[in-house]
């Protein structure tokens, strides 16, 4: 039996946001994990193998060399705002368990760009780290950018890559900056922010958008369309979901907040593959939502996926999770 199962009982028996925490320092007493050698490049980034860790795990990137013990080919750490705040009221994350699923409302809770970055600083690990920004939740939509823009311009030089998270659905008007004029506006202003940030550090850090499943198709066209005209490297599809399909009368159903794990798989594998259409490999595809098993991982590969990430089915599966996703990748 595996340390996760032995801990597991445990860790379910806490409120699940205690649990969270105490798996993350826990992860520090973590072996190093034996993994296969999968390396692939993506967005000019060399990755040992292509399962990462999504961002929300470790929000304030405090644990990324516990976490990086576990095999993960890279790393998403996040998200991250101008200032520290401490999100929405707890409590804020419910388990499915019947569904192998999460309801979380956190609310971009963390310690703020500048304590973020000092927690980076004292890393040990030197792999392949993604940062994921956002905006605070008092600023408002339509000054959104500067947020977005201060969060580059801060974590610019400790990044592999930037992820600008426009998809939570637990920052009241996040994501309406999917729509096609605010996006327009959005990423033109982190386009340029980065032109000008790549002269100055002599490097060019890969810019990748995370979109939400809950999308129609003529979002996607348009979503789609803007990424390639602002020449965004890469695209995570997708965040957690407002639907309830799948856990209807469930207890913890009823929860406000994004829905995670095995019943958001379909849907948010299906709007990866309708990604997959409309960019035809013009950028990087980063498949997450509902990952499993080896099986679930194959068929984001299927859908498009280069690489992909985990998060809830990492809560009900433990490491072992990372090895079988790594393994679903075919050698080279």
């Amino acid at each position: 039996m595996s340390a996760y199962a032995l801990a597991r009982p445990l860790l379910f028996s806490l409120d699940p946001e205690a649990a969270h925490h105490l798996a993350l320092r826990l992860s520090r007493f973590a072996l190093r994990a034996s993994v296969p050698d999968r390396p692939v490049t993506v967005m000019g980034l060399h990755f040992p193998n292509p399962v990462g860790l999504a961002a929300g795990l470790d929000k304030d990137a405090a644990y990324i060399d516990g976490l990086a013990k576990l095999g993960f080919g890279f790393l998403e750490v996040g998200t991250v705002t101008p200032r520290p705040q401490p999100g929405n009221a707890r409590p804020r994350i419910f388990r499915i368990s019947q569904k192998n699923a999460l309801i979380n409302r956190f609310g971009f809770n963390n310690v703020g760009v500048d304590a973020f970055l000092a927690n980076v600083a004292r890393r040990r690990w030197r792999g392949i780290l993604g940062i994921n920004i956002g905006k605070n939740f008092d600023t408002p939509v339509e000054r959104a950018a500067d947020d977005y823009a201060f969060c580059l311009e801060k974590v610019y030089g400790a990044a592999s890559y930037v992820t600008v998270n426009i998809s939570s659905p637990n920052t009241k008007g996040l994501r309406d900056l999917q729509q096609e004029r605010q996006l327009e506006e959005l990423l033109e202003r982190l386009a340029n922010v980065r032109e000008r940030l790549a002269r100055s550090y002599g490097r060019r850090v890969p810019l990748v958008l995370k979109v939400a499943p809950d999308l129609e198709e003529n979002e996607i066209r348009a979503i789609a369309a803007t990424i390639l005209r602002h020449g965004f490297d890469g695209l995570i599809a997708t965040n957690t979901t407002i639907s309830r399909a799948g856990v209807e009368g469930l207890p913890h159903a009823d929860e406000a907040g994004g829905l995670s794990g095995t019943p958001v798989l379909e849907k948010s594998t299906a709007v990866l593959a309708s990604f997959r259409d409309r960019l035809a490999g013009k950028l990087a595809l980063i498949g997450a939502g509902g990952i499993a098993s080896a099986g679930d991982a194959r068929k984001k590969i299927d859908a498009g996926a280069s690489l992909v990430q985990l998060y809830t089915g990492l809560i009900y599966r433990g490491p072992a999770l990372v090895r079988e996703c790594v393994s679903a990748f075919p050698a080279r």
